[in-house]
């Protein structure tokens, strides 16, 4: 065995040392433009860097700072401030990552050509997109920007997450918190049922008289027996899930009296909250990268686009097979995609890979459930490994359930020092 693991090793070596000359020299002038700095894209860009120096990296991002998604749940329970959600791009630029601040406007994938908002144009060799989601203003009747300024979506953190906080300190004790969750495929499909049960902790804690509706386009959702068992030994008859086939799918909404339309009901809110349909965010229709789902189909090994070769696609706008939408795929989908760019701009093929998820949700502070996955290219997807994954136990203790808990903690500072930090 120590013989072999020598010979391998030995192999390992001589093989870097062949390749290394011919990949970096190819890449010496190589020029990849990122547009998105979440946790994709800042990723992507600082392990493009990571892997050749040498390589011109320049990261597009409109906003200062990037503010989380992940744990802004806590901030709309009152459970955390939401200065913890925000991080700088001190550490990408101090990598050798160039920084253009504006917004991508256009795309010339024949001519190589990435246009901002202010007239700049980057040309690039290769393209990796990583815009996240926007809001499918036209899949919900009734509901448009304005409209979200009277029933949050908060799935964008930021202004929205503190304003849904807001509308729920100021709530009478008593008063109806109502929830839409979409169909899939969405951002953070656990997300929706972490947000049902931390407002359902407020409530108990804060406004007992209150009770929570969340009204769902699925009849089952990620994680559902965990959380189910969970609201009913913490939060009692507190919280009503209304499954799709008992007309829990949101039709319309009307954001003047706060009312959600089903087709058999209409349920007025105190504070309504419309977690709404979602496609790739503008940039990748107009990149000519997303397909008639409002997604964008991709190489599952490369990440590139398979409507447009030489654009890769990461993160949440990419369509995934089973590999869901979370802050933690889209950090392995990015250093994947990187390694896969370095292969192209050398001429070579990017090896298979194997990808990891998980993902954790707190249902109170101190109680965490997770559920984690495995994944491989398998016609044309990924798709899981098989007994690879798995997720918390059911009959776990409450010892477990709070380790859970600081473990999720524990996730979140680690992949945001490494992206961020």
């Amino acid at each position: 065995m120590t013989s072999r693991r020598a010979f391998l090793r030995s192999a390992g070596i001589a093989a870097g040392a062949l390749l290394a000359p011919r990949i970096v020299g190819a890449q010496d002038r190589a020029r990849v433009v990122v547009v998105g700095g979440g946790f994709a894209g800042a990723t992507c860009a600082r392990e493009l860097r990571r892997l050749n120096p040498a390589l011109s990296v320049t990261l597009v991002e409109t906003n200062p700072d990037f503010i989380a998604c992940p744990f802004s749940n806590e901030v709309i329970a009152g459970l955390r401030d939401l200065s913890q959600q925000r991080f700088g791009y001190d550490a990408v630029t101090r990598d050798g990552v160039a920084l253009a601040r504006g917004t991508a406007t256009s795309i010339d994938p024949a001519g190589r050509t990435v246009t901002l908002a202010d007239g700049t144009r980057l040309p690039f060799d290769r393209l990796v997109l990583a815009p996240g989601i926007d809001i499918n203003w036209e899949a919900l009747p009734g509901y448009s920007p304005e409209a979200a300024e009277r029933m949050p979506h908060a799935w964008k953190a930021g202004a929205q997450t503190a304003l849904l906080r807001r509308q729920l300190e100021a709530m009478d004790d008593g008063g109806v918190v109502v929830m839409s969750a979409p169909p899939n495929p969405f951002r953070c499909p656990p997300g929706p049922y972490e947000r049902a049960s931390l407002i359902a902790y407020y409530l108990k804690t804060r406004k007992p008289k209150s009770k929570l509706i969340l009204l769902d386009a699925k009849d089952a959702f990620s994680k559902q027996r965990l959380f189910q068992n969970a609201w009913a030994a913490l939060y009692p008859g507190l919280i009503e899930w209304v499954g799709l086939s008992a007309g829990g799918k949101v039709t319309a909404v009307e954001p003047a009296s706060l009312t959600f339309v089903t087709d058999f009901a209409r349920h007025g809110a105190a504070v309504a909250n419309v977690i709404a349909p979602q496609k790739a965010a503008r940039i990748a229709a107009i990149a000519g990268v997303a397909d008639r789902s409002g997604w964008c189909p991709v190489n599952p090994a490369t990440f590139e686009s398979t409507l447009q070769p030489g654009i890769h696609v990461i993160g949440d706008a990419a369509i995934m097979g089973a590999m869901p939408k979370s802050a933690f795929a889209a950090n392995a989908q990015a250093k994947v995609c990187a390694t896969a760019v370095i292969a192209r701009l050398a001429g070579h093929d990017a090896p298979e890979p194997r990808l990891i998820n998980t993902c954790y949700s707190l249902v109170a502070p101190d109680y965490g459930i997770s559920v984690a996955g495995v994944y491989r290219p398998t016609n044309g997807q990924l798709a899981d490994i098989a007994g690879a994954g798995g997720t918390s136990p059911l009959d776990a203790d409450a010892a477990f359930r709070a380790q859970e808990a600081v473990l999720a903690a524990g996730w979140f500072r680690t992949i945001t020092a490494e992206v961020f930090g």
